[in-house]
């Protein structure tokens, strides 16, 4: 699909903003193959995208076999796309991986093929289920550590190693014996292993999510969310810098994956930072930072949120209203660090004239925004998201191929009935079902195939499908491998003596509980992706503040929001390594500064626990207090403010070492949750304020020098 250029944008933004009239492609260590080789993975990944959108449509399948056909898709297009070493040819896809690939997927079909005998014979697998158990599992290892690197095969490995030997560990280490039978049985052929409840979601809702994004995406809205973020605050102090903030929320509301974000989002806004003076390392870090928060920002979130909302089973609506203060908190932190960055260093934005109308850009394609408009209010509704996903995959799709046939009419009164006329056939989705949506969607393919400017239309769609399937293999396996650790827990029963170290720990005090669960979520993350390390310690720890009195969606949300912030943490910071691959500068320093950036944020989670009216959840009487939750508000953004001049040692004007610390001082009093500090905490932010602005008059004024593009 062809998109307008940005209206009033200075050439060289212009230039910038036309890289994304093509998404990135955020799978570059992959295979890059030509023939018979890129038509496989091509029809692979379209099969994938196919069958889910039938299960979704349809269920024709019970839950186990689903399952294992998901996972069965998945590593067939890990095998086809990654290869074994880094160093291997990516031109070329050898005989073994070939055959690896079609061997992964045939024995995804063993639960579909044997589904009645395998509930027969529950808990006495034959030698055939153990075959097919074991290579599934040894497989699965591979598949991971090709797409996700060696730190989470080996965390899960050490599990695994522990259901097996840990029978002959000493005193309360150690559990009672377990045969092969018992293990193979608990991690293949139920559903407490890498059939669990994370990869359930994986083949419902998230699937269908990161299908919708990747439509979006290709229809345009990554230029729309740069075009109106640029608008928005390209001008203003640090504007470049803004900009990545702003449009990187935007895209969180669309993409749960923070490296995909980068990739993205970040092919724009780390380059257009470069040029306005940001250091490297510093433009990476933004992005970085503002990317993964897209993984808490409703209402899509990242994979995490589905699989909390089922763990839980709460609405996800209930998950969307308890992240949406902290993610905006989020966002409000990095834009506060970037702008204090910005006053450090004298750095200015764009010059107006030269930032595009972001009015004009969301009048042209205003209908971008309806898939999202429709998703949100079916969430909020009561829907289920895997419904809710379907639904707005469906329009937007409709919107995608009625928006090149709507161009065939030169009236504008014959586009407007046009686009009247499919609403009301879409509507009948209502009362007739799913068939009417795929009637539509075949007249509206039909009509592509002969008009003008159709073919490029469908071909858009057809990478949409290529792409979601693809973006799905990281996260899918992540959620897969995963499943061993939850096996591993639940037949040993492990989990329940770290809970127990948990809760004497906080008989003395909840705050070093919480601070244990912190560094087991950071240490965890500097391995793992934000989903293992959320399923493990959510697994361990959340059970343990929620017998310290923390509320579950709470307990569940800090464990989320520190796997997050982990995701920025050297030295395996995987959103800080694909901004290097742009920011052409050091991961290691990127993750570094990252962790800067977003240290305010740090702050956020603590403030939920001791109140969870930050999290719109009701108190101790069960019923949310809009005035708590105001004041929280407030409080949380005081704090804020206070620990990024503290971070960034500048205010107005450059702090002094002890000013940095007075500000520290006031905002660690925020967080502390015991009597008088609040009062404290805000009396010396005051007197900070106070004696900065008395500071800052005595001093002459330096306008800052705005470099040109």
């Amino acid at each position: 699909m062809s998109v307008p250029s940005a209206i009033g944008a200075s050439p060289a933004a212009d230039d910038l903003l036309h890289s994304l009239d093509h998404p990135a492609d955020d799978h570059g260590h992959t295979r890059r193959l030509a023939g018979w080789g890129a038509w496989l993975i091509a029809l692979s990944a379209l099969a994938f995208s196919s069958f889910q959108l039938v299960v979704a449509a349809f269920s024709p399948l019970s839950s186990l076999p689903t399952r294992s056909i998901h996972v069965g898709f998945l590593m067939l297009l890990a095998f086809l796309l990654y290869p074994g070493r880094a160093k291997s040819a990516r031109d070329r896809l050898p005989w073994w991986d070939l055959a690896l690939a079609v061997g992964c997927f045939v024995l995804g079909l063993y639960h579909w093929k044997f589904e009645a005998d395998l509930v027969m014979r529950s808990g006495d697998p034959s030698t055939a289920d153990m075959v097919v158990g074991t290579a599934c599992v040894v497989l699965l290892f591979e598949a991971c550590r090709r797409v996700l690197g060696l730190a989470l095969p080996i965390v899960c490995a050490l599990f695994l190693a522990y259901g097996i030997f840990g029978e002959y560990l000493p005193g309360e280490l150690g559990h009672r014996p377990f045969g092969m039978d018992q293990i193979i049985s608990q991690l293949h052929l139920g559903t407490e292993g890498i059939y669990g409840t994370p990869t359930l979601v994986s083949a419902t809702y998230i699937f269908l999510f990161i299908l919708f994004g990747a439509f979006l995406e290709h229809a345009g809205m990554i230029r729309l969310f740069n075009e109106m973020a640029l608008g928005f605050v390209g001008h203003a102090k640090g504007g470049p810098a803004k900009v990545a903030v702003v449009s990187s929320g935007f895209m969180g509301t669309i993409s749960g994956s923070g490296v995909a974000n980068v990739l993205t989002v970040g092919q724009f806004t780390i380059p257009l930072m470069k040029r306005f003076g940001y250091a490297p390392h510093f433009a990476g870090a933004v992005e970085a930072t503002a990317s993964m928060g897209g993984q808490i920002m409703p209402p899509v979130m990242g994979a995490v949120a589905f699989i909390m909302a089922e763990t839980l089973n709460v609405p996800y609506a209930e998950i969307c209203k308890a992240a949406v203060v902290p993610a905006l908190l989020y966002y409000v932190t990095t834009f506060w660090m970037v702008h204090l960055e910005a006053g450090r260093a004298k750095l200015l934005g764009l010059p107006k004239d030269q930032c595009p109308s972001p009015w004009k850009a969301i009048r042209e394609r205003w209908y971008l925004l309806l898939p999202l408009a429709a998703l949100v209010a079916m969430l909020f509704h009561g829907f289920t998201p895997m419904f809710a996903g379907l639904t707005g995959l469906a329009l937007t799709g409709v919107l995608i191929l009625g928006t090149t046939v709507a161009a065939q009419f030169g009236q504008r009164a014959m586009r407007v009935v046009f686009w009247i006329g499919l609403g009301i056939v879409a509507s009948f989705f209502v009362q007739f079902g799913i068939w009417v949506i795929i009637g539509l969607l075949a007249a509206l393919v039909l009509a592509n195939v002969v008009g003008q400017g159709g073919r490029s239309t469908l071909a858009a769609l057809r990478d949409s499908l290529i792409d979601g399937a693809k973006q799905a293999v990281p996260v899918g396996l992540a959620c897969a491998i995963v499943g061993v650790i939850i096996g591993t827990l639940t037949l040993t029963g492990a989990a329940t003596s770290f809970a127990g170290f948990i809760l004497q720990v906080g008989e003395k005090s909840l705050f070093l509980s919480l601070v244990l669960t912190m560094i087991v979520c950071l240490i965890l993350g500097m391995g793992i992706p934000t989903i293992p390390n959320y399923i493990i310690t959510s697994s361990i720890a959340a059970p343990a503040l929620l017998k310290l009195g923390v509320p579950l969606i709470v307990s569940h949300m800090f464990v989320f929001y520190f796997g997050i912030m982990a995701d920025l943490t050297p030295p395996v910071a995987l959103a800080a390594f694909a901004a290097a691959s742009i920011a052409r500068d050091s991961p290691m320093k990127i993750g570094l500064k990252a962790t800067q950036i977003a240290a305010a944020g740090f702050v956020v989670p603590y403030m939920a626990v001791y109140d969870p009216a930050l999290m719109l959840q009701p108190g101790a009487d069960g019923v949310l207090h809009w005035g708590a939750a105001v004041y929280m508000l407030f409080k949380c953004l005081v704090a804020i403010g206070l620990w990024g001049a503290a971070a960034i040692g500048y205010l107005a004007r450059p702090l002094h070492p002890l000013e940095r610390v007075w500000s520290a001082a006031g905002a660690l009093l925020l967080v502390a949750a015991v009597p008088f500090t609040d009062e404290l905490g805000f009396a010396v932010g005051a007197l900070m304020l106070a004696w900065n602005w008395r500071q800052l008059r005595r001093q002459p004024a330096v306008p800052p020098v705005a470099p040109s593009l």
